[in-house]
């Protein structure tokens, strides 16, 4: 036998011993495992079928995987199918967006928007950039944005530093507005340069004094940063309408816990409501206090349920003078969000925007004050389409955040509450984040917006109006359940004005 042959059968001889050594190892596992299962009295299935009954839990969990990448059509899934998410990844990649051969949306559901083109399109020469919007005539430093697509709240917190920093440099490039959400100011928010609305959610964070009440001196300092322009009173949000936020202890690190003024590594638990705002009068004098504190627009985000309260609203407004009133108000849908909640309020809580938009709409109508407050609307806006409809409905302007989530590369994993996000967008595992790198996904949200604007504006031009905030209700008919198609504008018909409200004397 030679050395080599030698060094074979030796090598045979070890593999031979490691694979009964294995096989053993697995065998002395099993049965481990099957007196465990016939012992626990957790499990009913695995004390009844011990060891086989683990199998269900792994299939339930990849169960998930299989369903979006293998067996689910292009317009099945939730929240958003793959149709929809495909749109964002090649709009934000700058890539072609155009479809063959026949639409795969099935545009038979009761409520699915058609819009009405005319027979005399507007001519590429004769279409224009929509004019941008002033909002707060009555701060000292009123805000003129113009984009007809913006970046909604998502704290630093709920997402991670890279995200936040290709969010801000996105936004600037883009020329939109960037929402801090609940969770503060951080400098990655500042970075970009990008337009920041500072959310005030109803824990405070960012602009707590030590008694957790809000501090007017921190106030003042969030108001001294030019690229502030706005305050937003958040009020309820669409994930958990009732309840305020929610950030598990395992993703408030030592950073955002200094942002928000926490405990590092504890559940970060918003309370469900503002607790010095319990009624109307309180509403506006809380928004009027903040206003005049920070110089800077302020109005508050809702998702509507109960609407009869709007309409006190405005009374008490009326009888106040117009310069009480908020100076815009977003609404958000009550099909949830990004944010971790309780699936009793993300599935069963709240109206969706479809309903609440133009019923808001109507409500400032009615009361004379459409043109003060301004409408910004949120929910599962995320296509051209979506969006198109909400300026038909009504709206000044349209928010997203989890179409930025995908132009960022969100790929619904729906691991935003888990921080073991894949893609690096809403955890803060630095070897889950260095997969994003915020230069790169900055463009990505630069295109997004890009082809939005150029999405909405032919919707806009087959219609036969110039630009997105020229799109009135009868320019989309809506499905019925007889199959046939009603306009907009009879379902919810335009409220008339009701001249009580004098308008500002710059606008007179």
């Amino acid at each position: 036998m030679t050395l080599f042959d030698g060094f074979v059968m030796n090598s045979m001889n070890t593999l031979v011993t490691l694979f009964v050594f294995l096989i053993g190892i697995g065998v002395l596992t099993v049965i481990v495992m099957y007196f465990v299962d016939v012992s626990q009295k957790h499990d009913a299935v695995r004390r009844n079928y011990p060891v086989v009954g683990r199998f269900r839990k792994l299939f339930t969990t990849l169960g998930e995987f299989f369903r979006q990448y293998f067996f689910a059509m292009d317009r099945e899934e939730m929240p958003f199918n793959r149709a929809e998410r495909e749109w964002v990844y090649r709009s934000s990649e700058g890539g072609d967006n155009t479809v063959a051969f026949g639409s795969t949306r099935n545009l038979t559901p009761v409520g699915s928007p058609i819009f009405v083109n005319c027979p005399y399109p507007q001519l590429d020469e004769e279409t224009t950039t929509a004019p941008p919007v002033t909002i707060g005539p009555y701060a000292r430093a009123p805000y003129t944005a113009q984009s007809i697509i913006n970046i909604s709240g998502m704290s630093f917190g709920a997402i991670s530093k890279p995200a936040v920093k290709a969010l801000s440099r996105g936004a600037k490039m883009a020329n939109c507005w960037l929402n801090t959400g609940e969770g503060g100011l951080s400098p990655y928010h500042l970075e970009g340069g990008a337009d920041i609305v500072f959310q005030i959610g109803t824990a405070k964070y960012g602009v707590r004094g030590e008694d957790g009440n809000l501090s007017d001196d921190k106030l003042r300092e969030i108001a001294a940063h030019e690229q502030v322009r706005m305050f937003e009173i958040k009020m309820s949000q669409g994930a958990k309408p009732g309840k305020g936020g929610i950030l598990p202890g395992n993703k408030v690190t030592k950073e955002i816990a200094a942002i928000r003024g926490i405990p590092r590594g504890k559940d970060s638990i918003s309370p469900n409501r503002h607790p010095e705002v319990n009624d109307n009068n309180a509403l506006l004098d809380f928004i009027a206090h903040v206003r005049e504190v920070t110089g800077k627009p302020t109005g508050f985000k809702a998702v509507i349920g109960a609407y009869g309260w709007l309409e006190a609203l405005c009374e008490e407004i009326d009888r106040r003078g117009i310069e009480s009133a908020p100076d815009f108000i977003a609404i958000d849908s009550g099909d949830g969000g990004t944010g971790a909640a309780p699936m009793p309020l993300m599935d069963n809580v709240g109206l969706l925007v479809r309903q609440s938009l133009p019923m808001v709409v109507d409500i400032l109508t009615k009361h004379g004050l459409r043109d003060r407050v301004k409408v910004i609307a949120a929910g599962k806006l995320i296509t051209p389409a979506e969006v198109a409809w909400a300026y038909c409905a009504g709206a000044d302007f349209v928010t997203s955040a989890r179409g930025f989530m995908f132009a960022l590369g969100c790929i619904q994993a729906m691991k935003c509450n888990k921080n073991t996000c894949p893609t690096g967008i809403t955890t803060h595992q630095k070897s889950l984040q260095r997969g994003l790198d915020p230069a790169d996904k900055a463009v990505r949200v630069k295109n997004f917006v890009a082809k939005m604007h150029y999405g909405v504006g032919v919707i806009a031009h087959s219609c036969g109006v110039s630009h997105p905030r020229a799109l009135k209700r009868y320019h989309v008919h809506l499905v019925q359940a007889s199959g046939g198609t009603k306009p907009f504008n009879e379902i919810y018909p335009d409220a008339p004005p009701t001249p009580a409200i004098p308008a500002p004397a710059a606008q007179a």
